[in-house]
């Protein structure tokens, strides 16, 4: 579920990318940025909010805004999981959890009977001046990138 529209400038962050060279957030600006934090590469959560992203990826773009994805997973899983989903954006390999911390997405989680520590499905829309607009957190897969999708169309 969606919170009230946010106003939060964000501090700048760099992550490894499968662009192949570090992301920074100070260079996403001048469009929308769709951050969506996800568990893990190649599961079935993961793989459907993907493919729901990547096929409304001409309307994100249209849109003008941009789209990322990260997890915790290195860069050759990404690799791999981006290619056997032919994704057209890219994904940021946060292994040392400096976005997760910046945005607060790491939450106990309960896996098989043990808990343990991991990412809490979030998206996060930044505007073209770099300040946080809107945040969906507890994210349910099934209509969320259209949630999104319509999120930039009418702020835009």
């Amino acid at each position: 579920m969606a919170q009230p529209d946010i106003d939060l400038p964000l501090a700048d962050f760099s992550l490894p990318s499968t662009a192949g060279e570090p992301f920074m957030l100070s260079a996403a600006r001048g469009q929308w940025l769709v951050l969506y934090f996800y568990p893990k590469d190649l599961t079935p959560g993961c793989t459907t909010e993907s493919e729901d992203f990547r096929d409304l990826y001409p309307q994100f773009v249209q849109a003008k805004a941009q789209i990322l994805g990260l997890s915790r997973d290195s860069l050759a899983l990404h690799a791999k999981f981006r290619d056997k989903l032919q994704l057209p954006f890219h994904l940021l390999s946060d292994a040392d959890e400096t976005a997760c911390k910046l945005f607060d997405v790491i939450r106990e989680k309960n896996m098989y009977g043990r808990k343990v520590m991991g990412i809490e499905r979030s998206t996060f829309v930044i505007d073209a001046k770099g300040v946080l607009r809107q945040q969906w957190r507890k994210v349910k897969v099934t209509g969320h990138a259209e949630q999104v999708l319509e999120y930039i169309q009418s702020a835009g």
